[in-house]
């Protein structure tokens, strides 16, 4: 606790006590030096010598009285105790790669989730990397296991060498690997066993300073300070701090939810709860600072699966509390509720979990809206990449409206409507493209190479012309011929077609990457 201490003279005695509630108590001390008041005989006593000292706690003030007395006022500034300020070089994050991506499948068919593109130009591990840049944070490890490849290839490209510069701070891809006994043959179980399964990095030399960690999620979009969410679990003195947001019932159950005190302090948590348990779950949202009519649209307190830890804490719990849980949202974070300090952080910001094609589409596309909830160009808070050394997209005779192109494009008298077009892409004349994401392609064909193949009756990378596409992803390098047609006019809501070339997830139609949609194909 912080206190301060006032030396006494003999005979010095205290008045009675006064409380101030307009702000810190204790913070100043105040007294009239006309009367003179004794608190108690024990006080008294034990104020006849100099060398005594009393005590002031936090939440009292005294008014300091002496046998002198004159009909002056006398002020005693206490002195400010400030509790300790987050330093970016003691905190170390960890950003998870995901599990198998079952969720955005057929996009992770090749690729880790953290390496889907998004935004015309991005990747999914762009935004956690950048938000730890952006926040001075620069000691950071990337957990990787499922087809990991061009993950690590596009952090070798974005983050190391000719790509961002950490100074004495680092990226560091830790794979999943096996070790000798009988558990190091298991690959990661989970979120906590893959953290736990690296534990020892933590002990290493330039760690050891680290006082707290950061676990992040590699499949999120948002913009976030870390240093201001570190600072708020150190200002609680806590030992586990969940940042979270207020979501609706339609998709309560996807996500942990929480109930906290007024305090802020987390007293349950329930990982993806449904029927009865979900409704237990429902709280007063207003209590946080929604409207009311919000508070009826969003009662729920969902887990954004973004944690500080203290260092210590998270060993403890991993290593010897336990050593057999292995995933943070349904065994480590409902226990640590029951036994530690776990504090609520009300994220206020844009943020969306974007693990589902769903999801993923839906976030992709409210990008090209006039006014975005969530823009990836901020002067002081950008967002990273491979940088590419495109040439601009060119352009001829086109119509877009709210539409993201990006570099390196080539379009020809084609329409694009409320869509994404990524990098590389190529749209012949009479494509009409709506509410479409196209992720682009890894690398160009000449105008020769794409005369040669449509001489042979093969179709080149892009949409060739006269195809009209609707409601649909167009994953990576995909081949699609021209006077295609894809609307999904039937309204299927799932279908499985890969020997065809495309699958539709929620009503979405998803070709896939090097696909080919022949010529006059209708979907």
């Amino acid at each position: 606790m912080d206190s301060c201490c006032l030396s006494l003279k003999t005979g010095t005695n205290l008045s009675t006590l006064t409380r101030r509630d307009d702000g810190f108590w204790g913070e100043r001390i105040r007294g009239s030096l006309k009367n003179s008041f004794c608190l108690n005989n024990g006080l008294k006593n034990c104020l006849r010598a100099e060398k005594n000292v009393r005590k002031i706690k936090p939440g009292v003030a005294f008014s300091v009285l002496t046998t002198d007395n004159t009909k002056e006022t006398l002020t005693i500034e206490a002195p400010l105790f400030e509790r300790r300020r987050a330093n970016p070089r003691n905190v170390a994050a960890i950003i998870l790669g995901g599990g198998a991506g079952t969720q955005l499948f057929p996009l992770t068919s090749r690729t880790a989730t953290p390496a889907v593109p998004v935004g015309g130009c991005y990747r999914l591990i762009d935004i956690p990397l950048s938000n730890c840049i952006n926040s001075g944070i620069n000691k950071i490890y990337v957990l990787t296991q499922f087809n990991s490849a061009s993950l690590n290839r596009h952090i070798a490209r974005t983050y190391f060498g000719n790509g961002v510069n950490f100074g004495d701070g680092f990226v560091e891809v830790l794979a999943a690997t096996q070790t000798p006994g009988e558990a190091g043959m298991n690959w990661f179980q989970g979120t906590a066993d893959a953290v736990r399964q690296f534990t020892w990095v933590f002990e290493d030399a330039r760690n050891k300073d680290i006082d707290d960690i950061v676990i992040l999620s590699g499949d999120h979009l948002y913009r976030m300070e870390y240093m201001d969410f570190v600072q708020n679990h150190i200002n609680r003195d806590a030992d586990i701090t969940v940042s979270c947001v207020p979501v609706g019932n339609s998709r309560a159950s996807d996500f942990g939810l929480m109930k906290i005190d007024s305090r802020g302090q987390v007293i349950q948590f329930a990982e993806k709860p449904t029927g009865a348990a979900l409704k237990a779950m429902r709280v007063d949202t207003s209590l946080l600072g929604l409207s009311p009519q919000e508070a009826v649209e969003s009662p729920y307190i969902a887990s954004m699966g973004v944690y500080v830890f203290r260092t210590d804490i998270l060993l403890k719990l991993l290593r010897w509390r336990y050593p057999t849980s292995n995933d943070f949202g349904s065994e480590i974070i409902p226990c640590a509720v029951m036994e530690h300090n776990v504090q609520a952080y009300i994220f206020r910001d844009y943020w969306e979990d974007i693990g589902t094609i769903k999801s993923f589409y839906d976030a992709n596309l409210a990008l090209t809206e006039e006014l975005p909830k969530f823009e990836f160009y901020d002067p002081k808070t950008p967002f990273f990449t491979s940088p590419r050394f495109l040439p601009p997209t060119k352009m001829d005779r086109c119509r877009i409206k709210d539409a993201i192109i990006s570099h390196g494009c080539f379009l020809r008298e084609c329409s694009i409507q409320h869509s994404i077009v990524g990098e590389r892409s190529r749209l012949d004349h009479g494509v009409e493209l709506k509410d479409t994401l196209m992720l682009g392609a890894d690398y160009y064909q000449t105008e020769s190479e794409i005369a040669s193949l449509l001489a042979e009756g093969k179709v080149p990378i892009g949409v060739g012309c006269n195809s009209k596409i609707r409601n649909c992803i167009i994953d990576k390098n995909a081949k699609i011929g021209k006077d295609v047609i894809i609307v999904n006019k039937d309204g299927v809501k799932e279908a499985d077609r890969p020997e065809e070339g495309f699958y539709i997830r929620s009503g979405i139609t998803i070709v896939l990457e090097k696909a080919t949609i022949k010529d006059g194909a209708v979907i």
